[in-house]
């Protein structure tokens, strides 16, 4: 009978208010970067990952972007079309390649 009534041990509490339904940046091999491109190495992929970095220039930012490229890490953001456009761990344009523009203003739209 002792099985039916033990205590439950407790989860360990997540760093952020979601419960736990989320990775924290350590668990998903986030590095802190504002701009991420997310596909496996295309040449879209690669066009999307250029595009940013002009409009990082022009809006005056470091031209620093991530380009993620497993499947796992790809995956938690919950896109399942690459190439994809992460501003602010906020994906906010997936399946197609913007142009530079477009992806100034989403750059822009995502840093406010």
């Amino acid at each position: 009978m002792g099985l039916f009534f033990k205590k439950k041990s407790e989860a360990p509490k997540s760093a952020c208010s979601c419960s736990g339904g989320c990775s924290t940046p350590a668990e998903s091999g986030d590095t802190g970067r504002m701009v991420k491109v997310l596909g496996g190495g295309c040449a879209k992929c690669n066009q999307l990952e250029e595009a940013a970095k002009a409009a990082m220039i022009e809006l005056g930012l470091t031209p620093e972007v991530d380009h993620i490229t497993d499947f796992s890490q790809i995956a938690a953001y919950g896109v399942m079309t690459t190439p994809a456009l992460v501003v602010n761990s906020k994906v906010v344009c997936y399946g197609r390649v913007p142009g530079k523009d477009e992806v100034k203003d989403l750059i822009r739209k995502g840093i406010e």
